[in-house]
């Protein structure tokens, strides 16, 4: 299935869509089925607004989803990723190797950038076989990919499996941000934004939630739901400008 917006919250909305009319209900390794079915996701300008859906903020608080963004973007909780397995950019800047070497693949990526903005190989894989492959709950994030294409920054996310209602809002928001501050660091704007997923998928338990909010996108009722980065601001109760990809745009070097 293919979906595509101008802005996050229309794209995420035609995803969803999309899953409503093509998804088929598969088994999965948590004894719950869900709807599924593999998804291109298109979205056209990441930073515009309105940036924010209030639909897909599922983090306890409004505030949660700017907390989700820090978290990925400038790695306010790397210190405690063993707790949690991992933190998605502590595997971005700090890959260890079986050998005991550790790659800051994101200042590879800026770096491979900048010597070629055209390159195909500037990449930054969060999976590792070798520890995931065991794992009750590994990555969803497979690896990013990055592109200056017409002097604006491209980005790719591959995600293994993405919940539609839950997930994936919130990781299009903080990948999003991630790219507005590798562009930055390139002295470039942020352009187009791709989000795959082998498997974009409702569990069961939720069916109801997503009809429910299918009928609301169907019937334009769920746009009052979009809000701008300000709006949203306001809402959670966050400084005005001090949003996850401009304050990383101040602290320099990942």
């Amino acid at each position: 299935m293919v979906a595509r917006g101008r802005v996050l919250p229309e794209a995420w909305e035609a995803a969803l869509l999309e899953l409503a009319r093509r998804g088929v209900e598969v088994e999965t390794e948590y004894g719950e089925p869900s709807l599924d079915a593999p998804a291109l996701i298109v979205v056209e300008e990441p930073l515009g607004e309105p940036r924010v859906h209030l639909k897909g903020v599922v983090a306890g608080s409004l505030a949660g989803l700017a907390d989700y963004a820090a978290e990925v973007v400038e790695g306010v909780r790397d210190g405690v990723a063993g707790a949690y397995g991992y933190t998605y950019h502590e595997r971005l800047t700090r890959y260890s190797l079986p050998s005991g070497e550790v790659v800051d693949q994101l200042s590879y990526v800026v770096r491979k950038l900048r010597e070629a903005g055209w390159t195909r190989r500037a990449v930054a894989v969060a999976f590792k076989p070798w520890v995931d492959g065991g794992s009750e709950h590994p990555p969803c994030l497979v690896y990013l990919w990055f592109r200056v294409v017409g002097g604006r920054l491209e980005a790719h996310a591959h995600m293994r499996s993405n919940d539609a209602l839950k997930a994936c809002f919130m990781n299009m928001y903080a990948f999003t941000a991630l790219q507005a501050r590798i562009a930055r660091e390139m002295g470039v704007e942020p352009g187009r934004y791709v989000h795959f997923a082998d498997s974009f998928h409702v569990y069961r338990r939720d069916y109801p939630w997503f009809r429910a909010f299918v009928r609301q996108i169907e019937s334009g009722e769920s746009r009052r739901l979009w809000r701008s980065t300000g709006e949203y601001e306001r809402m959670a109760g966050i400084r005005r400008g001090a949003g996850p990809y401009e304050r990383s745009a101040r602290s320099g070097k990942y």
